[in-house]
């Protein structure tokens, strides 16, 4: 009995060694296991951002362009803008977006000049080449580009901005000769719209007196399109205190001659016109440059090597420059942008060779809608929100005091 008890004292003294690292191996195994997720989840996060960079606009473009044919009954009958409801901000409205005020906004009075805001695209579906404002996914969505970026001119006055057919995202993103015809009936689709609202608009104010037209992205190419067929060359265009076509390249010699309105030099100028797209830095802009280059201008003349404007809402002006200490305030929204924060001072601002307006390294608290190429082309209006509010009263104050 003592030698079988020697035995397994013998065996478990052999068989301990073995059995206590078997007990530390398996928890060690865990933190190893770990930090090989983390570091296979970085580098998956690094691949999807370079990819991102290098062909974001390529994936955006398979993602949303629409695949069928465009078909002018799948938009729907137009809008009327007698009724109200066709109205995405209009005076007296209940819970009209544009009256937001951001927190940390100073306070100004409310002026007297009617504001024409055109939205810029909020729809974003790929299955026709239209998509109403108004659907109720959308129409949050246009809310929420309204109390970020129509809101800098509300304190001018009155602000009306339509609901209307808009061109769907994708149709921006098409890149074939078939998929870049249905856009452009897509879009003349939407500018039917934007042009009997427009009327709608004027027929509401007092004759003679100043407007202020302004509109974003989708709604700058409308109003450029409208400035040329509605406002050069009629007694209209001595109305107009400023133009803001924001977040659409214009020509300075292919487009601007045709619009009726000289490019504003000065912040004490009125009837002129101002344009800027938004990069941080390092700016890519290919994908912008080479539509831009590649096509012919409002009057007549192609756009190739000619200068893109630049307007530098700080200033006022063209072409120049202005530190962070310049900006009164950009505008930080929420990821939803149903709030926000005025920062102070905001970003900087200078135009670059290429008709672009570079804001420095990217800004914190931007989370969403940042394009490929460091395109902030979403916050071209909250970057330079307290700026722009300060612009349009100070060519208000300029257009009243020529008469």
């Amino acid at each position: 009995m003592s030698e079988r008890m020697t035995e397994e004292n013998e065996q478990a003294n052999i068989a301990a060694p073995t059995a206590k690292p078997a007990r530390v191996e398996r928890p060690a195994r865990l933190p190893r296991l770990f930090l090989w997720l983390v570091a296979i989840a970085i580098i998956l996060v690094i691949v999807a951002a370079f990819a991102w960079r290098l062909a974001g606009n390529r994936l955006l473009s398979a993602a949303l362009v629409p695949g069928g044919a465009f078909e002018a009954a799948a938009a729907g009958t137009p809008y009327d803008y007698g009724d109200p409801a066709s109205w995405a901000a209009q005076p007296g409205m209940a819970d009209d977006p544009t009256a937001f005020l951001p927190e940390g906004a100073p306070a100004m009075a409310r002026g007297d000049v009617p504001v024409f805001f055109i939205p810029p695209t909020a729809a974003f579906g790929n299955s026709q080449w239209n998509g109403r404002s108004s659907d109720t996914a959308t129409a949050l969505r246009l809310a929420g580009f309204l109390r970020t970026e129509a809101s800098a001119l509300a304190a001018a006055g009155p602000l009306w901005a339509p609901h209307y057919r808009q061109a769907v995202l994708g149709s921006f993103l098409a890149n074939t000769p078939e998929t870049r015809r249905f856009a452009q009936a897509a879009q003349q689709l939407a500018y039917a719209d934007v042009k009997a609202a427009f009327a709608r608009f004027l027929a509401a104010q007092p004759p003679g007196g100043p407007i202020i037209l302004a509109g974003h992205s989708q709604g700058a190419l409308h109003l450029l399109r409208l400035l040329k067929e509605e406002v050069a060359g009629t007694p209209l265009a001595a109305r107009v205190v400023a133009a803001y076509a924001v977040g659409w390249p214009v020509s300075v010699s292919a487009d601007l001659p045709a619009l009726g309105l000289r490019a504003c030099e000065r912040r004490d100028q009125a009837r002129c016109l101002l344009s800027w797209q938004s990069f941080a830095e390092p700016a890519d802009a290919s994908a912008i440059l080479d539509v831009y280059y590649g096509g012919t201008g409002l009057a007549g003349i192609p756009r190739a090597g000619t200068a893109m404007l630049c307007s530098n809402p700080l200033t006022g002006s063209i072409g120049d420059a202005a530190p962070p200490s310049a900006n009164p305030g950009s505008l930080v929204p929420s990821a939803t942008l149903t709030a926000g924060k005025l920062v102070t001072p905001g970003v900087p601002a200078r135009c670059d060779p290429r008709g672009l307006l570079l804001i420095g390294e990217a800004p914190s608290g931007y989370p969403a809608f940042v394009l490929p190429g460091n395109n902030f082309h979403v916050f071209d209006y909250p970057l330079f929100w307290q700026a722009v509010r300060l612009d349009a009263a100070a060519r208000v104050a300029a257009w009243k005091a020529e008469r």
